[in-house]
């Protein structure tokens, strides 16, 4: 069985300065983010600007992924859309181009009930013969998956292997740990909530902020896996103060822009979130000390 666990860096979509996919910078930021211990790679999550993404593009992005990933590490496939049909097409494109792996988030911006969201997760699992990780955002896509709703599919959809939780709700976190199914690994959304997450009895984390720290992100983990916990909540702490900047604007634009500071060609964000204020680039320069 497939389990997803440790720390999962949700690639950064880079661009060129005329707005193309920036394939060679692409290829870098795999090849960094293992080295640095990543346990695993997620395409065209929030992070990577998939809801700014053609589907061309989007198969762009992950092929390139997956040939210079090579099978190193699993790689993550967020081909999650709004309707049922769609991330079934989508999906099946994904694992022809050899992802080990899909994330789907729940359908967004159509009002949807807790059944909508069993039919829709039920129905994909059915028609794909391939590792599902859950993806739980409430604040991007106005629902909330419900642990009794997890628990239910967990019951008859068998490739249904975990769920990112990025309520940013602890007490949801736990309700999946606690009260679904302990075969499926939970998965912490929140870079906030990594080491809480682990210690409670998930599994590890889906973090943004790997893209700009990825060996201290890793070390939460590994000093979190050898019992050092003492050495885990130093390291926790120590990404305090670059969550708390993502707070001043767009996380996207801030860690993009954060990755732009520390030298890497990784290109601005999609209109309309492609600025940050004056006050968060200050604040972003003292994190990263180079102000």
């Amino acid at each position: 069985m497939f389990q997803p666990h440790g720390i999962i860096a949700p690639l950064v979509t880079p661009f060129t300065r005329d707005d193309c996919i920036h394939r060679e910078e692409l290829r870098k930021q795999v090849n960094r983010l293992i080295n640095a211990g990543v346990h695993g790679l997620f395409v065209l999550g929030t992070t990577g600007e998939f809801y700014a993404l053609s589907e061309k593009e989007k198969l762009d992005v992950l092929q390139t992924v997956i040939d210079e990933t090579n099978g190193r590490v699993p790689v993550y496939a967020g081909s999650g859309c709004i309707s049922t049909s769609e991330t079934i097409a989508l999906s099946k494109k994904a694992k022809e181009l050899g992802a080990d792996a899909l994330t789907l988030i729940s359908p967004y911006y159509v009002a949807v009930s807790q059944e909508d969201i069993f039919i829709h997760f039920n129905e994909i699992a059915e028609s794909i013969d391939a590792p599902i990780l859950l993806y739980n955002i409430p604040a991007r896509t106005g629902n909330n998956i419900e642990y009794t709703t997890v628990k239910k599919l967990c019951s008859c959809c068998r490739n249904i292997v975990g769920i990112k939780d990025s309520s940013g709700n602890f007490d949801n976190t736990l309700r999946y740990i606690e009260d679904t199914d302990e075969r499926i690994a939970v998965l912490s959304g929140n870079d906030s909530l990594i080491l809480w997450t682990l210690l409670a009895g998930g599994k590890g984390a889906v973090a943004g902020t790997s893209n700009v720290f990825p060996e201290l992100v890793v070390n939460i983990y590994n000093a979190w896996e050898k019992g050092d916990i003492e050495k885990a909540k130093m390291l926790q702490k120590q990404l305090r103060p670059l969550r708390d900047v993502m707070k001043l604007g767009n996380s996207n634009t801030i860690i993009k822009h954060a990755m732009l500071l520390l030298g890497h060609d990784v290109g601005g964000v999609r209109k309309p979130v492609d600025r940050i204020s004056p006050s968060a680039e200050k604040e972003l320069r003292k994190v990263l000390q180079r102000e």
